[in-house]
């Protein structure tokens, strides 16, 4: 059996990927912000916590993880007119929760895998880590790119190893982020901006991650994803 830790399962794509994962047989042990429904709670923002998570993430699946899902992530923006602190706190908090936690994690599983036998690293990022964002989220962007350019690191340093790395783009998904963006900057305007004429479900990157973390040829790795309807092309 698979064993398997995803962070941010409690909703959205994180939970339609456990759902998944879980339904192919896979052993996962999920994390939100606060403990539900058997996740894990921690606070990723928080230095330390990411570390935590994943120790107590090895206890509940016995001493073994295979893959590491880095699914957690936050999408809150910021003026070009706010305050320094301001600024500063959204640019803090943003590189915390998605690109240290997910960076600290990965470290944590690459030293856990090369003493295993190898594993796999799916890490979700996003569309906005290729084309760019709105300019509120100058900060979400540029984690999301570091994410993608640590995938593809790992995935160079270790493929030797066994030790596999990939990531998924989507760009924008129903979720609760996504919903209240959409309805935030006119739903319409932004819909005809994706050639399929609608956002991606939860369900598909879900589906994607899990394809990613069980199936996937290893020749695939340092690959990214894009789930987009077409909206970004590379």
């Amino acid at each position: 059996m698979t064993n398997i830790l995803i962070t941010g399962s409690t909703r959205g794509i994180g939970a339609a990927a456990l759902a998944a994962l879980t339904a192919s047989g896979a052993s996962v042990v999920g994390h939100g912000m606060r403990p539900r429904d058997g996740a894990i709670g921690a606070d990723l923002a928080i230095p330390g916590a990411a570390e935590q998570l994943w120790g107590r993430a090895l206890d509940a699946l016995g001493g073994r993880i295979d893959v590491l899902v880095n699914n957690a992530g936050v999408f809150e923006s910021v003026d070009l007119d706010a305050t320094d602190s301001e600024w500063a706190s959204t640019w803090a908090r943003s590189n915390a929760i998605n690109l240290r936690a997910p960076a600290n994690l990965c470290r944590l599983a690459v030293k856990h895998f090369r003493e295993n036998g190898g594993g796999r690293i799916v890490n979700v990022a996003s569309r906005a880590g290729h084309r760019g964002d709105s300019p509120q989220h100058w900060h979400y962007a540029a984690a999301k790119a570091g994410l993608i350019g640590m995938t593809k690191t790992i995935a160079r340093a270790y493929a030797h190893e066994n030790i596999l790395a990939f990531a998924v783009a989507p760009g924008f998904t129903m979720t609760g982020m996504a919903e209240e963006y959409l309805s935030s900057r006119g739903g319409e305007k932004l819909l005809a901006d994706i050639p399929l004429g609608r956002v991606a479900s939860a369900e598909e990157v879900g589906e994607t991650i899990r394809w990613l973390a069980l199936d996937a040829p290893p020749s695939l790795t340092g690959a990214t994803l894009d789930i987009n309807g077409a909206s970004y092309v590379r």
